[in-house]
Protein backbone atom coordinates (compact mmCIF):
# COMPACT_ATOMS: atom_id res chain seq x y z
CA UNK A 1 0.00 0.00 0.00
CA UNK A 2 2.67 2.49 0.49
CA UNK A 3 2.58 5.87 0.19
CA UNK A 4 -1.52 5.77 -1.10
CA UNK A 5 -3.58 7.26 0.68
CA UNK A 6 -7.62 8.55 0.22
CA UNK A 7 -7.78 11.94 -1.88
CA UNK A 8 -11.35 12.55 -0.65
CA UNK A 9 -15.04 11.33 0.48
CA UNK A 10 -17.08 10.03 -2.35
CA UNK A 11 -19.93 8.92 -0.27
CA UNK A 12 -20.22 9.34 3.39
CA UNK A 13 -21.06 6.97 6.11
CA UNK A 14 -24.67 9.11 6.07
CA UNK A 15 -24.76 9.18 1.95
CA UNK A 16 -24.53 5.39 2.03
CA UNK A 17 -27.01 4.34 5.12
CA UNK A 18 -29.27 6.32 3.70
CA UNK A 19 -29.64 5.13 0.07
CA UNK A 20 -29.08 1.69 1.52
CA UNK A 21 -32.13 2.47 3.39
CA UNK A 22 -33.63 3.38 0.62
CA UNK A 23 -33.05 0.07 -1.28
CA UNK A 24 -34.32 -2.11 1.68
CA UNK A 25 -37.65 -0.52 1.45
CA UNK A 26 -37.75 -1.20 -2.18
CA UNK A 27 -36.78 -4.78 -1.91
CA UNK A 28 -38.76 -5.42 0.48
CA UNK A 29 -41.91 -4.26 -1.69
CA UNK A 30 -40.80 -5.97 -4.73
CA UNK A 31 -39.91 -9.56 -2.96
CA UNK A 32 -42.59 -9.10 -0.39
CA UNK A 33 -44.14 -13.13 0.05
CA UNK A 34 -41.58 -14.58 -1.93
CA UNK A 35 -39.11 -16.59 -1.47
CA UNK A 36 -35.67 -14.69 -1.65
CA UNK A 37 -32.57 -15.56 -1.30
CA UNK A 38 -29.68 -12.31 -0.73
CA UNK A 39 -26.11 -13.83 -2.40
CA UNK A 40 -22.92 -12.17 -1.19
CA UNK A 41 -20.00 -11.84 -3.46
CA UNK A 42 -17.33 -12.19 -1.49
CA UNK A 43 -15.24 -10.04 -0.28
CA UNK A 44 -16.11 -6.92 -1.66
CA UNK A 45 -19.67 -6.67 -0.78
CA UNK A 46 -19.15 -7.76 2.75
CA UNK A 47 -20.01 -3.97 4.31
CA UNK A 48 -22.78 -3.66 1.77
CA UNK A 49 -24.68 -7.08 2.09
CA UNK A 50 -24.75 -6.47 6.43
CA UNK A 51 -26.19 -2.90 6.20
CA UNK A 52 -28.69 -4.03 3.05
CA UNK A 53 -29.82 -7.38 4.65
CA UNK A 54 -30.89 -4.74 8.07
CA UNK A 55 -32.22 -2.71 5.87
CA UNK A 56 -34.68 -5.28 4.46
CA UNK A 57 -38.01 -6.02 6.49
CA UNK A 58 -39.43 -9.74 5.08
CA UNK A 59 -38.46 -12.99 5.84
CA UNK A 60 -34.73 -13.56 3.80
CA UNK A 61 -32.16 -16.07 3.73
CA UNK A 62 -28.58 -15.40 3.29
CA UNK A 63 -25.89 -17.22 1.17
CA UNK A 64 -22.05 -16.37 0.21
CA UNK A 65 -19.97 -17.21 -3.03
CA UNK A 66 -16.40 -16.07 -3.65
CA UNK A 67 -14.55 -15.68 -7.27
CA UNK A 68 -11.44 -15.64 -7.72
CA UNK A 69 -9.60 -14.35 -10.98
CA UNK A 70 -6.50 -16.22 -12.17
CA UNK A 71 -3.88 -15.32 -14.73
CA UNK A 72 -3.72 -17.26 -17.51
CA UNK A 73 0.07 -17.34 -18.64
CA UNK A 74 -0.82 -17.39 -22.34
CA UNK A 75 -2.92 -14.72 -23.20
CA UNK A 76 -2.74 -12.57 -20.17
CA UNK A 77 -6.17 -12.50 -19.62
CA UNK A 78 -8.07 -13.45 -15.92
CA UNK A 79 -10.21 -16.98 -15.82
CA UNK A 80 -12.66 -16.32 -13.33
CA UNK A 81 -13.67 -19.33 -11.21
CA UNK A 82 -15.72 -19.98 -7.95
CA UNK A 83 -13.87 -20.22 -4.75
CA UNK A 84 -16.46 -20.90 -2.39
CA UNK A 85 -20.15 -21.60 -3.78
CA UNK A 86 -23.49 -21.63 -2.75
CA UNK A 87 -25.01 -23.74 0.83
CA UNK A 88 -28.21 -23.60 -0.56
CA UNK A 89 -30.48 -24.76 -3.00
CA UNK A 90 -31.54 -21.88 -5.03
CA UNK A 91 -33.35 -23.91 -7.60
CA UNK A 92 -37.26 -22.63 -7.62
CA UNK A 93 -36.13 -19.28 -5.44
CA UNK A 94 -35.82 -15.75 -6.11
CA UNK A 95 -31.93 -14.66 -6.19
CA UNK A 96 -30.42 -11.45 -5.53
CA UNK A 97 -27.20 -11.27 -6.36
CA UNK A 98 -25.27 -8.61 -4.15
CA UNK A 99 -22.44 -6.45 -5.69
CA UNK A 100 -20.01 -3.58 -4.20
CA UNK A 101 -19.02 -2.26 -7.66
CA UNK A 102 -19.95 -3.76 -11.61
CA UNK A 103 -17.49 -2.27 -13.93
CA UNK A 104 -17.44 -4.04 -16.93
CA UNK A 105 -19.93 -6.39 -15.76
CA UNK A 106 -17.90 -9.75 -17.37
CA UNK A 107 -17.75 -10.73 -13.58
CA UNK A 108 -21.08 -10.54 -12.33
CA UNK A 109 -22.63 -11.89 -15.93
CA UNK A 110 -20.49 -14.69 -15.16
CA UNK A 111 -22.26 -15.63 -12.04
CA UNK A 112 -25.67 -14.66 -13.13
CA UNK A 113 -24.73 -17.70 -15.89
CA UNK A 114 -23.98 -20.18 -13.56
CA UNK A 115 -26.14 -19.69 -11.19
CA UNK A 116 -29.06 -19.42 -13.67
CA UNK A 117 -28.35 -23.43 -14.74
CA UNK A 118 -29.41 -23.99 -10.90
CA UNK A 119 -33.20 -23.03 -12.30
CA UNK A 120 -33.61 -20.14 -9.49
CA UNK A 121 -37.40 -18.39 -10.20
CA UNK A 122 -35.82 -15.24 -11.07
CA UNK A 123 -31.87 -14.10 -10.68
CA UNK A 124 -31.11 -10.02 -10.48
CA UNK A 125 -28.51 -7.88 -8.99
CA UNK A 126 -28.35 -5.13 -6.83
CA UNK A 127 -24.77 -3.33 -6.76
CA UNK A 128 -24.04 -0.47 -4.58
CA UNK A 129 -21.57 1.25 -7.46
CA UNK A 130 -22.25 1.26 -11.55
CA UNK A 131 -20.02 2.31 -14.08
CA UNK A 132 -21.99 2.14 -17.32
CA UNK A 133 -19.04 3.80 -18.93
CA UNK A 134 -17.56 0.60 -18.65
CA UNK A 135 -20.51 -1.91 -18.98
CA UNK A 136 -19.42 -4.31 -21.78
CA UNK A 137 -22.20 -6.18 -21.04
CA UNK A 138 -25.59 -6.05 -20.08
CA UNK A 139 -26.94 -8.04 -16.76
CA UNK A 140 -29.94 -8.25 -14.77
CA UNK A 141 -29.26 -5.05 -12.30
CA UNK A 142 -32.63 -4.37 -10.50
CA UNK A 143 -31.15 -2.42 -7.88
CA UNK A 144 -28.12 0.26 -8.12
CA UNK A 145 -26.97 2.50 -4.99
CA UNK A 146 -25.10 4.98 -7.11
CA UNK A 147 -23.91 5.57 -10.59
CA UNK A 148 -20.18 6.34 -10.77
CA UNK A 149 -16.96 7.38 -13.11
CA UNK A 150 -13.80 5.34 -13.83
CA UNK A 151 -11.80 6.23 -10.17
CA UNK A 152 -9.83 4.11 -7.82
CA UNK A 153 -12.21 3.72 -4.52
CA UNK A 154 -11.34 2.44 -1.31
CA UNK A 155 -13.42 1.98 2.29
CA UNK A 156 -16.67 0.04 2.31
CA UNK A 157 -15.36 -3.22 1.20
CA UNK A 158 -13.29 -1.85 -1.47
CA UNK A 159 -9.77 -2.24 -1.20
CA UNK A 160 -6.31 -1.86 -2.70
CA UNK A 161 -4.21 -4.37 -2.06
CA UNK A 162 -6.90 -5.87 0.64
CA UNK A 163 -6.17 -2.50 2.49
CA UNK A 164 -8.64 0.19 3.32
CA UNK A 165 -11.94 -2.40 2.87
CA UNK A 166 -12.98 -1.18 6.64
CA UNK A 167 -13.31 2.43 6.36
CA UNK A 168 -17.16 3.55 6.75
CA UNK A 169 -17.00 5.45 3.87
CA UNK A 170 -16.15 5.38 0.22
CA UNK A 171 -13.23 7.45 -0.78
CA UNK A 172 -11.25 8.29 -4.32
CA UNK A 173 -7.37 7.59 -4.21
CA UNK A 174 -4.95 9.92 -5.55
Amino acid sequence: MGQEREKRVIFSEAALQERIGQLGRQISEDYAGKELILVSILKGSLYFFADLTRAINIPIQLDFITIGTFTNAVNQTGVVRITKDLDLDIANRHVLLIEDIIRTGLTTGYLVQNLATRLPASIKVCTLLLNPEQQLINVPIAYTGFTISKTRLIGYGMDVQENWRNLPYIAQLE
